[in-house]
């Protein structure tokens, strides 16, 4: 697992020290030493890093030699750094400046050739081609990349220089080169055309249209969680605050439970291209099977489902209708084997919701270890028994499961053609899908707004439904509601037969889709005869970007327009960078 800098302590900002300490050689390579270290424990929130290897670094890291103390007086407040968001602006500058040194090693040829292998064929197999096979080591491959390790640095153990090869090999991948043969909608449509392995990769944007919000959109799902007085909405999904508070998650369960939802145009076109022998496979970070439900078979729902629940003490897994009627009255379930005795249908104080404020209040005073005056005589007592049952979607703090790893593996070397629909591409592991791909295979984005971190060759901006529509019908395929198929009997939800009603029936409780969250009137379930009337996509500039009904880009697409207007090109090679990882950092 990748630690994060807000859970690993890194080496604080440079102590002060004199004029005349600032001047001499030895803090000079104190200083870099410094900054290396600082930059490599930053890039673990990218690249999974042990406890030892943090270990190691923290043992060389010059705060005694820097300010001249005995090690042994070094606190752990020396080393310490804010764990909020500046903590990821340190720059990575200080592993990256020295590019020019790896000619001194290898010959721009060589260098060349190393990189292809890696864009190409990903991390496992150059590691196994230079490491393994060819044995060169690790200092001078570091080389390759631009890093030029301190002595200290160089001199660690085989498993520190392999993360330093990583994080040197996880920036080169994000350094994708836009292919210059793809620019249009027609090559667009002329890829998915002559394509036969599609992995198309989606997010919460396919499924807005159905009445599903999506979670970061200013009426998206984490703006409905104000009330919920959280320090941020996304603890409404963190494993840890579930652990802690369960039920604060099941106050809020219920508005998010599957229901009565029909698939969007951008589920059935997915359908389509499976019907046609193109899809390789679907891979969705929603949670709401609507993929299912249109008939899509290949299809890795990465952050799993309400289908199945598990208890976080004993992992009994039921099916998802075993904790429906809990969820759907607010309730905490229980496990029946952890807690024999229990009735799914009357608990006692577990049963009850806590009020919003006073659950926050409770839990940060738990976290110091205080006494709260607030809670009865027995708060030392657990708030609620062992056994807490937990649907299976993934939330923030686990790990996806073995499936996720295994599929992209097989269908890295397969995959001819990359689409990205509505997503913004920013909950690993599933947005670093893109840095595993060979850097050769054409990447289409189709989304409402740009993603600026990634560096696709189509950008289609806009209504994802109106685009893919518009992209069937330079196909010859139809999307009409009446080719939508009926659910496969594999498919692990049903509908129900009257899709009328507004609220969900707990008749039928695999039923896998959002409900929409209470308060929200103007969702609504939205057909296909609702799409904007055809028309014409604008295309910004000569460039490779071009703008549907909906697109929103902001101060992104002004600049690109004023840019793009001028020169009239798009071939920019950007630097590709992870939503994680540090802001400041830059190229070389």
């Amino acid at each position: 697992m990748s630690l994060s800098s807000a859970a690993t302590p890194l080496p604080s900002a440079t102590p002060s020290r004199s004029n005349s300490e600032r001047t001499t050689p030895s803090n000079n390579a104190d200083e870099l030493l410094a900054s290396q270290i600082r930059a490599f424990i930053t890039a673990s929130e990218d690249v999974d890093i042990d406890v030892e290897t943090i270990e190691d670094l923290m043992k060389v890291f010059p705060d005694s030699a820097s300010r001249g103390e005995d090690a042994s007086d070094k606190s752990e407040a020396d080393v310490d750094i804010d764990t909020n968001d500046d903590a990821l602006e340190i720059d990575m500058s200080a592993l990256f400046a020295s590019r020019d040194r790896a000619l001194e090693t290898w010959s721009a040829q060589e260098i060349r050739m190393m990189m292809r292998h890696l864009k190409e064929y990903g991390m496992q197999s150059w590691l196994n081609e230079y490491v393994q096979v060819r044995k060169y080591s690790i200092p001078n491959l570091l080389n390759a990349f631009g890093i030029n390790l301190c002595p200290e640095l160089a001199s660690l153990n085989e498993k520190a220089m392999v993360y330093f090869l990583k994080v040197a090999m996880s920036r080169e991948l994000r350094l994708r080169e836009k292919l210059p043969q793809y620019n249009t909608v027609d090559d667009a449509v002329q890829l998915i055309q002559s394509s036969r392995r599609i992995i198309i990769l989606t997010g919460a944007g396919i499924s807005v249209s159905c009445g599903i919000p999506d979670f970061r959109s200013r009426d998206g799902l984490y703006a409905s969680l104000k009330d919920y007085d959280l320090d941020d909405p996304q603890q409404m999904f963190d494993i840890n605050y579930f652990r802690e508070n369960p039920s604060i998650f099941y106050s809020f369960a219920s508005q998010i439970y599957p229901s009565n939802f029909v698939p969007s145009p951008c589920h059935k076109f997915i359908k389509l291209v499976e019907d046609r022998g193109k899809l390789l496979r679907n891979y969705t970070q929603n949670i709401d099977t609507l993929e299912t439900l249109a008939g899509v078979k290949n299809v890795l729902q990465c952050h799993g489902s309400f289908a199945t629940a598990t208890c976080i003490q004993c992992h009994t897994h039921v099916p998802g209708s075993a904790i429906e009627a809990d969820i759907m009255k607010r309730r905490v379930p229980l496990c029946r084997v952890c807690n024999p005795s229990a009735d799914s249908s009357a608990k006692s104080s577990p049963s009850q919701t806590p009020k919003k404020a006073k659950a926050k209040h409770r839990s940060k005073k738990k976290q110091r270890g205080e006494w709260d005056s607030q809670d009865e005589d027995n708060s030392d007592d657990p708030e609620y028994p062992p056994g807490i049952m937990k649907p299976d979607i993934t939330f923030f703090g686990e790990k996806l499961t073995s499936d996720f790893d295994h599929s992209l593996e097989a269908d890295r070397s397969k995959v001819d053609l990359l689409l990205v629909i509505g997503t913004s591409l920013k909950v690993a592991p599933v947005a670093d899908i893109l840095y595993h791909l060979p850097h050769s295979v054409p990447q289409i984005l189709i989304n409402k707004t740009p993603i600026k971190h990634i560096n696709p060759d189509v950008i289609l901006l806009g209504d994802a439904d109106a685009i893919v529509h518009h992209i069937c019908q330079k196909l010859g395929w139809d999307l009409s509601p009446s080719s939508s198929p009926s659910p496969s009997p594999s498919a692990t939800a049903a509908v129900q037969s009257d899709t009328s009603t507004a609220g969900p029936s707990l008749a039928s409780s695999s039923t896998l889709r959002f409900q929409p969250p209470r308060g929200n009137g103007n969702l609504k379930k939205r057909s296909l005869p609702d799409l904007p009337s055809h028309q014409e996509p604008e295309r910004v500039g000569n460039s490779h970007v071009w703008l549907f009904s909906g697109a929103e880009g902001g101060k992104w697409l002004e600049e690109r327009k004023a840019q793009w207007s001028t020169d009239g090109t798009s071939q920019e090679t950007a630097y590709t960078q992870t939503p994680r990882e540090a802001k400041k950092l830059r190229t070389q």
